[in-house]
C-alpha cells in the first residue's frame, strides 16, 4: 500500500510506554499517521470523536481491558466498522477465538517485529479500502437499480395509460359526435314545427273538439317550451362529454420521445378535470375548494404527457391528505383546499406550487418523500412510486426541480421549478 494513499491516522492502545515506542517507531518510518491511547476509555473516547482508519488494541490494560474495548466499540455505530487488531503476548487459542468473535480482524504478537506490523497493518488497511469501494459501488448499483425500475414503471404507467386512454377517447367520441351533430338539425326541426303549429293556431282558431282534448291532454304549451330546455341540455351534456374527452387527450399525450412547446395551465385544468369526481362532496366530506392563482406563463418545451403525470401524482396525493385530515377529525372547522400558484421569477424559472390545508408531513418522513417504494399512505392505498416517479420526470427529464415545504396540523405545498424555454 503507498503510504500516501492513507489520509487517515492509526489509533495504538497500549499502557507500556516501550511498546508505544516500537509500534510507533515501526509505522512512523512508513508514514503512518499516528494517535495514541494508554487505556480503554480514552480509546474508545477517542474514536468516538474521530474515527480512526485503524486500531492496534493492546489486550492487557488496567480498567477495562482489551476484550471489553473492543466490544464497547462494535457494539457502537460510529465506531463499529473499525478494523481492530489485537497486540498480545497471549497467545493461547482461548484467547485469539475470544477475540475473533468479538470483532478483531487479526493479533500481532509481542515482541513485535517491526516488519510484521507493517505488513499486518498494510493489509487491513488495503482490505478496509477494499471494503468501503465494494460498499460504495454496491450502493451506487443498488440507486441505479432503484432510478432504472422508477423508470421503467414510469413508462409503463404513461404505456398503459396512453392507451387506455386513447381507447376510451376513441369510444366517447363517436357517440358523442353523433349526438352533437345531430342536435343543430334537430333543434332546426323543433323550431320548424313550433312555427307550423302556431300557425295552425292562427289559421284554424277553433279546432275540433278532438284535437283540443289532444292538446289539451299533451299540455302542448309545456312540451314545446320544454323541448327547447332539453335541447340545451343535451348540448351542454355534450360539450360537456367532449371537453373531458379533449382533457383525456391533453392529460396523456404521445410525446414520451420529443419535447414539445406546451401551456402547463392546460396540463394543469386537464388533470383537475379528470378528478373532479374526487374533488365533489362525497358523504361526509365537503368539496374540495380549488383556487387557481394562475400567472403569465410563456409555452415551455417538454414533455407534457409526463408533466401531467406529475400534476397528477401531486394533486391526488393532496386530495389523499385532506382526505385523510378529514377521517381524523383535524379540519372540523376548515374548508379543505387546494391552492395552484403559477408564476416566472426573475431568473426565467416557471414555478408551479401545489399546497392543499391538510394534515402535513412531520420533518422526519419529509426528507424520504422521493424514496421509491416509500409511503406514508397506509398499506393498499400507495406503492410509494408516485412521488419518486415525479421526481425523475421533474429533475432528471427536465432539469428542474421539485421541493416539498410540509408543517404539521397546517399543510403541504409541493414547489415544481422548470428552465424556461431552454429545457
Amino acid at each position: 500500500m503507498n503510504k500516501k494513499q492513507n489520509t487517515g491516522f492509526i489509533l495504538i492502545v497500549d499502557d507500556n510506554p516501550t511498546n508505544l515506542s516500537v509500534l510507533c517507531e515501526a509505522l512512523n518510518s512508513e508514514g503512518f499517521r499516528l494517535r495514541v491511547a494508554v487505556d480503554g476509555e480514552s480509546a474508545i473516547a477517542q474514536a468516538e470523536r474521530n474515527q480512526p482508519e485503524l486500531i492496534l488494541l493492546d489486550v492487557q490494560m488496567p480498567g477495562i481491558d482489551g476484550f471489553e474495548t473492543c466490544r464497547r466499540l462494535k457494539a457502537n455505530p460510529v465506531t463499529q466498522n473499525i478494523p481492530i487488531i489485537f497486540t498480545t503476548a497471549l497467545a493461547d487459542i482461548e484467547s485469539k477465538t475470544k477475540g475473533f468473535s468479538l470483532g478483531a480482524v487479526d493479533y500481532i504478537p509481542k515482541p513485535f517485529a517491526q516488519e510484521e506490523v507493517i505488513a499486518r497493518v498494510r493489509v487491513h488497511l488495503q482490505l478496509k479500502q477494499l471494503n468501503e469501494s465494494l460498499e460504495q459501488q454496491v450502493s451506487d448499483r443498488t440507486r441505479a437499480l432503484q432510478q432504472a425500475q422508477v423508470q421503467l414503471v414510469q413508462q409503463e404507467k404513461l404505456s398503459t395509460l396512453g392507451e387506455l386512454i386513447a381507447g376510451i377517447g376513441h369510444e366517447i367520441n363517436n357517440p358523442v359526435n353523433f349526438i352533437s351533430s345531430n342536435i343543430p338539425p334537430l333543434q332546426k326541426y323543433i323550431t320548424g314545427v313550433t312555427e307550423l303549429l302556431l300557425l295552425y293556431e292562427q289559421e284554424y282558431p277553433n279546432p275540433t273538439t278532438k284535437i283540443t282534448t289532444a292538446i289539451q291532454k299533451l299540455d302542448l304549451n309545456f312540451v314545446l317550451e320544454d323541448m327547447v330546455k332539453i335541447l340545451n341540455s343535451l348540448k351542454v351534456g355534450s360539450e360537456r362529454i367532449q371537453n373531458l374527452s379533449n382533457s383525456l387527450r391533453n392529460f396523456c399525450r404521445s410525446d414520451s420521445d420529443t419535447k414539445i412547446s406546451a401551456d402547463l395551465h392546460q396540463g394543469l385544468d386537464s388533470t383537475l378535470m379528470i378528478l373532479q369526481h374526487r374533488l365533489k362532496a362525497s358523504g361526509d366530506r365537503p368539496q374540495i375548494e380549488v383556487i387557481r392563482n394562475y400567472g403569465v406563463l410563456p409555452h415551455i418545451n417538454c414533455y407534457l404527457g409526463q408533466m401531467n403525470q406529475v400534476f397528477m401524482n401531486i394533486l391526488a396525493n393532496a386530495v389523499d391528505a385532506l382526505d385523510d385530515a378529514i377521517i381524523q377529525g383535524k379540519m372540523s372547522n376548515l374548508i379543505p383546499r387546494i391552492k395552484i400558484t403559477t408564476e416566472i421569477n426573475s431568473e426565467q424559472l416557471v414555478i408551479i406550487g401545489i399546497a392543499d390545508n391538510g394534515i402535513g408531513v412531520p420533518e422526519r418522513l419529509k426528507k424520504r418523500l422521493f424514496e421509491p417504494l416509500f409511503t406514508t399512505k397506509t398499506v393498499g392505498k400507495g406503492t410509494g412510486l408516485g412521488l419518486s416517479i415525479a421526481y425523475e420526470i421533474v429533475v432528471e427529464k427536465h432539469n428542474g426541480v421539485l421541493e416539498v415545504n410540509s408543517q404539521p396540523g397546517v399543510g403541504t405545498e409541493f414547489i415544481i421549478k422548470i428552465p424556461d424555454g431552454s429545457i
